[in-house]
């Protein structure tokens, strides 16, 4: 019996949410660590239950097709708490990937595991850009298709290189594997030619901040409904709705609305009309979804519901991008709360003095920590207590401290952190050596990730969200901020933008 021919696809891997406000690159090193970059069966197995792990588990429910992961980078050990990425790091991984495209082609079709918040010094739209690139290696004939975090910063760039992209539509982000599920499964069928791709999308002219975005709540909640509701009435339609990244200073930031329909423009039009136009009636209510208070007054208001008993209580710095941020340490000791935890505030410099002293648990520690890397991290604050574990990672020669627990106060516990840390679940702050239902406030920096595990679980009886008094990176205020590359009087709530767009 003839075989029928392999359908190839390759994986491809670059993802980076760039907050280019802040102050340190992230380097062509910050890329490279133990297991990064990743290639073969080590980049398919990197992310069983994101993107990458829906992809490889639906492509590999057909028998004629094979999946090959070429080299790439996975996410920067700096994790999100990093700025610009340098050309040289953008180029020297897209090369690689290029060559590998190259040297281990042809393929069929090509998976494009990216963010869409992505910023690269001299090149303003590096998700289109490395899409561009793909292209021109693997010829018109081959399809690509994507997957993007919901806070992607795109226009119509990407799309005109690639054929499809999938969207993760919840804030916390639920449906990664989905999303990746989904790309493997419509790529299959267009190279077959059982779908036939057709996009549209527009741009709509507002701006937030990512901690307005919370999906679990309406309006986000109801804008979201009413993409799932499209895609249950039409088969074959898929709605994108990009948030946006406001930390991203380029020129596609922005929300964009996005419907891929199998060779219907018409529904495809009809459909980003439709979800365009009742984000723009509802922008007022979409920008008005979140209560933010003060350090000060967040930490009073912490400290008077756990003496109520509204226990446990989560303080969410959303704004502190770094880690860095001192804020609310500051006010923990001023207030002299207890029983409160503070997970984390990320040090590389004090981790490293921390690691050559060779720290032990039982130690005393007296030291200031955190600041130091802009005005929106405040000053580094001491902390005087006892060492209570030390945390390691990597083998052999390659490893290295990477955290430290501090008791100090009635009952405090500070997680002194070599890069930002942004808990979503319970069980990281467990992987951290802190047990979180033994504490009566839980300090974190996040902005809506942690909701997951703190919120929608039911575990947190009060959360406040709290950012410093001026508009430091991460406010809410965004016309606090320097922008270059966009001009906020072309968004809502900062300008006029015409609407609807001139046709």
């Amino acid at each position: 019996m003839k075989l029928e021919k392999k359908i190839r696809v390759a994986v491809l891997h670059f993802m980076h949410e760039t907050v280019t406000f802040l102050g340190n690159d992230t380097t062509l090193d910050d890329f490279i660590y133990e297991g990064s970059p990743a290639r073969g069966e080590e980049l398919l197995a990197s992310d069983t239950r994101g993107y990458v792990g829906g992809f490889v588990k639906v492509a590999r429910e057909y028998p004629d097709v094979e999946v090959t992961g070429i080299e790439s980078p996975l996410f920067p050990k700096t994790g999100t708490g990093s700025g610009w990425i340098t050309h040289e790091a953008f180029e020297h991984f897209v090369g690689i990937m290029l060559r590998e495209l190259r040297a281990q082609g042809p393929f069929d079709g090509v998976y494009l595991a990216v963010h869409g918040a992505m910023a690269v010094r001299g090149i303003a739209r590096p998700e289109a850009e490395l899409a561009r690139r793909v292209r021109d290696v693997i010829g018109p004939a081959a399809f690509i298709s994507a997957t993007f975090d919901p806070h992607a910063n795109e226009d119509e760039a990407f799309l005109e290189s690639a054929d499809m992209a999938f969207s993760v539509k919840y804030f916390p982000h639920y449906d990664c594997h989905l999303q990746g599920e989904r790309a493997a499964r419509m790529l299959i069928r267009a190279i077959r030619g059982d779908f036939k791709p057709v996009n549209f999308q527009r741009k709509v002219p507002i701006i937030s901040a990512t901690v307005q975005q919370w999906t679990g709540a309406s309006p986000w909640m109801d804008m979201i409904q009413r993409a799932l509701v499209w895609e249950a009435r039409e088969p074959d339609l898929f709605v994108n709705v990009l948030f946006g990244f406001p930390w991203a200073d380029v020129p596609d930031a922005g929300m964009t609305v996005q419907a891929l329909t199998n060779g219907n423009p018409g529904l495809a039009r009809k459909v980003v009309d439709d979800m365009s136009e009742w984000i723009w009636r509802r922008r007022e209510d979409l920008l008005d979804t979140t209560k933010v208070l003060s350090i000060a007054d967040g930490v009073k208001q912490a400290k008077k519901f756990a003496a109520e008993g509204r226990k446990p209580v989560v303080l969410a710095d959303h704004s502190d991008r770094s880690g860095y941020a001192t804020w609310i340490l500051e006010q923990v000791l001023e207030q002299n709360l207890s029983r409160t935890l503070i997970a984390t505030i990320a040090d590389e410099q004090a981790i490293q003095t921390l690691q050559e002293a060779g720290v032990q648990v039982g130690q005393h520690f007296d030291m200031a920590v955190g600041g130091r890397v802009d005005p929106s991290s405040g000053e580094p604050v001491r902390v005087a207590g006892e060492i209570v574990h030390v945390g390691e990672k990597g083998t052999g020669r390659q490893r290295y401290l990477d955290s430290v627990n501090i008791a100090f106060g009635d009952g405090n516990l500070l997680i002194l952190s070599r890069y930002l840390v942004q808990a979503k679940e319970l069980e990281e702050i467990g992987k951290l050596e802190a047990d979180p239902a033994g504490f009566d406030i839980l300090a974190i920096k996040s902005r809506v990730h942690f909701r997951r595990g703190f919120d929608d679980s039911g575990f947190a009886k009060a959360i406040l969200l709290v950012e410093p008094d001026e508009p430091f990176l991460g406010t809410v205020r965004l016309d606090g901020l320097r922008y270059e590359n966009l001009d906020l009087k072309n968004f809502y709530p900062y300008g006029s933008p015409e609407w609807p767009p001139a046709t």
